[in-house]
């Protein structure tokens, strides 16, 4: 999708409103992002590309993930549900979860950020990295003013 169409979307979805089910609240977290699970490589020595960003918001289901480039050398890190390998550092330590993207838009000059926007629904995480995830966020939810 080239710029255009995805500012009419994004236009769009503003306008008519957001089709998230999950309620989303704001949480700058730290993050480490590479194409594939660090943890299965199978040659140790060889270092996986990978690039550092920061959260805009966060939910049960999915993140809001703020990246320098939407490049990691040739590959892209959007489009055709591609799954990403996320490290995401909570207060409590880090947990880590492969995402699938569902959009990202530029993020314009004139707002306080820069770079990209990855909308990603989270598509797997290990039992004890969901349960210390799905505790931050009930505890951010409940610190959230309501709508």
């Amino acid at each position: 999708m080239s710029e255009l169409p995805r500012r009419i979307v994004s236009s769009l979805r503003r306008f008519i409103g957001n089709r998230r089910h999950s309620k989303r609240v704001q949480a700058r977290l730290s993050f480490t992002l590479t194409l594939s699970d660090p943890r299965v490589n199978s040659n140790g020595s060889r270092r996986l590309p990978r690039l550092d960003g920061h959260t805009l918001d966060v939910s049960s289901t999915g993140l809001a993930l703020i990246v320098p480039a939407i490049r990691i050398g040739e590959h892209y890190l959007a489009g055709d549900e591609r799954k990403l390998h996320v490290k995401l550092d909570l207060p409590t330590g880090p947990v880590e979860m492969k995402v699938a993207t569902v959009r990202y838009e530029s993020l314009e000059e004139s707002r306080e950020e820069s770079g990209y926007l990855i909308g990603a629904r989270i598509a797997e995480m290990s039992d004890q990295d969901r349960a210390t995830y799905d505790r931050y966020v009930a505890k951010l939810m409940k610190r959230a003013p309501a709508d």
